[in-house]
């Protein structure tokens, strides 16, 4: 009896404002303003400065005075756009107002503002345009693509230090390399028995079904020897017999025997001129053999063009061209399998294609194949004609899926 008359004596004692917000009810909340004029009793005071240093009010409907806003206010900076702005009113006798703030009797300009409404200052039309620019070189911006990263799992395609082989390669592909001018020296052959020798090796190396590294190292070889020894015209096919020779024991797996070459060449020398030949072509390159040739590049090369297989076949095809050709010895083999490549996508789709990723794999700009790959082209258009048609012949086969046939970049030549 007694807790009950204390807690019904409670209500008496309580403030008006607390006692019209238990009225109402949780679900609504009344806006209690305190009369100026009105002295409330000492106890009634106490007892809501009580509840509120404790914190006791439910944090979402704390007393807010307008006094201790305009404080907060004036040692903060808010910024000018979607902010709630608040008025600074007191009343005429300093006293700040308590109110009660709940989502139902929010003032309007307390509201938040949809971001429809939002207004925002108007920007220069400059600066929209560079806004829409940049955004548009992002949106095409060409990223470089990781090549190797298929490769990570595979150990013998070295993934981790690939772009050291590549960048040593391109560091001593110079030692592999001939004048462009050396059969001046010749004083009894000629580029185009040169041109001819190394038609008719292509024909042998596809007869005898060996692999692409040794018919570019075969080339190779011939150039380098020729270079530093004078050779009668009688004994340029053996030159070329030996280079294949010597290329099969570095690159094959099964190496044709001296009498297959002999038979190839229609018995025009015997087992004692091979061995000899080869001996004095060891002993004058200084059995230097192993050298980057445009195979090494070329494969390198295709896979960062992303080649299937017509698009390799074709990349084949013009380099092997290219090799019959003398006036192409004044490209170094990266710039030569980097033109093919280049040739090659131009001829598949039509137009030119060179991406950043085959850029930065090979170090040439679209501008600096021009040259080599116009030449190509060329040599494309002419493949089915005249005399030294071994290439075209080769890959006009079904194994080659009769790639001699696609139609050459003409529109290359019209620069």
């Amino acid at each position: 009896m007694k807790d009950s008359h204390e807690c019904s004596n409670s209500n008496a004692i309580e403030p008006a404002v607390f006692q019209e917000a238990r009225k109402v009810g949780p679900n609504r909340r009344a806006l209690g303003v305190i009369n100026q004029n009105m002295i409330p009793n000492k106890r009634a005071v106490s007892e809501r400065n009580e509840v509120l240093d404790k914190k006791q009010v439910d944090p979402v409907h704390r007393p807010i005075t307008r006094r201790f806003a305009a404080k907060i206010a004036s040692t903060q900076k808010v910024k000018a756009e979607g902010t709630n702005k608040r008025s600074n009113l007191t009343n005429s006798n300093g006293f700040g107002e308590c109110i009660f703030v709940d989502d139902e009797h929010k003032l309007v300009e307390d509201q938040p503002v949809p971001m429809a409404l939002e207004k925002t200052e108007p920007r220069n039309e400059s600066d929209q345009m560079d806004e829409v620019e940049m955004e548009m070189e992002d949106m095409m911006e060409e990223h470089v693509l990781d090549i190797d990263i298929s490769d990570a799992n595979d150990p013998l395609a070295v993934a981790e230090y690939v772009e050291d082989l590549y960048a040593y390669y391109r560091k001593v592909e110079s030692t592999g390399c001939v004048s462009p001018d050396y059969m001046a020296e010749q004083f009894d052959i000629n580029e185009r028995m040169r041109a001819i020798l190394i038609d008719w090796l292509i024909e042998v190396h596809d007869k005898f079904d060996l692999v692409h590294e040794t018919l570019f190292l075969t080339v190779n070889l011939i150039d380098r020897f020729l270079e530093k020894q004078s050779v009668v015209r009688k004994k340029l096919q053996l030159v070329g017999l030996v280079a294949m020779l010597l290329a099969c024991k570095y690159e094959e797996v099964s190496v044709p025997v001296v009498g297959d070459l002999i038979l190839i060449s229609d018995r025009a020398y015997t087992k004692k001129e091979v061995l000899e030949m080869e001996k004095l072509m060891v002993n004058t390159l200084k059995f230097n053999i192993s050298v980057p040739t445009a195979y090494v590049f070329i494969r390198r090369f295709l896979k960062a063009a992303q080649a299937d297989r017509k698009l390799e076949l074709l990349a084949f095809f013009l380099v092997e061209l290219s090799l019959v050709e003398y006036a192409m010895l004044k490209f170094p083999p990266s710039q030569l399998a980097a033109a093919a490549v280049y040739t090659a996508q131009c001829a598949t789709y039509g137009f030119k294609q060179w991406s950043k990723t085959c850029e930065w794999h090979t170090n040439y700009s679209e501008d600096q194949l021009l040259e080599c790959s116009s030449l190509m082209v060329d040599f494309h258009k002419k493949a089915g004609t005249g005399k030294l048609t071994g290439a075209h012949r080769k890959y006009c086969t079904s194994k080659f899926i009769f790639t001699a046939k696609c139609e050459p970049a003409s529109f290359l030549l019209e620069n």
